[in-house]
């Protein structure tokens, strides 16, 4: 398993951006490929800039942001499965990767709040 977040958060919005690419636009999707691609590449940049916080403060609310965001990532690449459907298994395992990476950052919310899991 890969636990360098830095660089799997940029593998991840590669991984996105080259699907987006792949995917005809039309009226349906247009909105969620946009939503999409600022939620999936804003994690990795969130990451990085907590990688240089500067303080605990700081990196916690960057942390905090990429919970958000690949929260948000997540609903988007459900909403695209539906409206694209010839994408939809390529999506699944995009999928699989930003839950993946909502339970790390799950987890390194709670360890920075210093409360227990339950």
């Amino acid at each position: 398993m890969n636990y360098d977040l830095e660089n799997r958060t940029r593998i991840f919005s590669k991984e996105i951006i080259g699907l987006l690419t792949k995917i005809k636009r039309d009226r349906i999707n247009e909105n969620i490929i946009s939503q999409l691609i600022r939620s999936a590449t804003s994690v990795g940049a969130n990451y990085c800039e907590a990688n240089g916080a500067s303080s605990k403060k700081d990196f916690r609310n960057k942390i905090f942001i990429c919970r958000k965001e690949i929260q948000e990532t997540k609903y988007w690449i459900e909403m695209l499965a539906e409206a694209s459907q010839e994408e939809r298994e390529s999506l699944k395992r995009l999928w699989m990767e930003a839950h993946e990476l909502t339970l790390i950052f799950n987890k390194i919310s709670v360890t920075l709040s210093g409360k227990n899991e339950n």
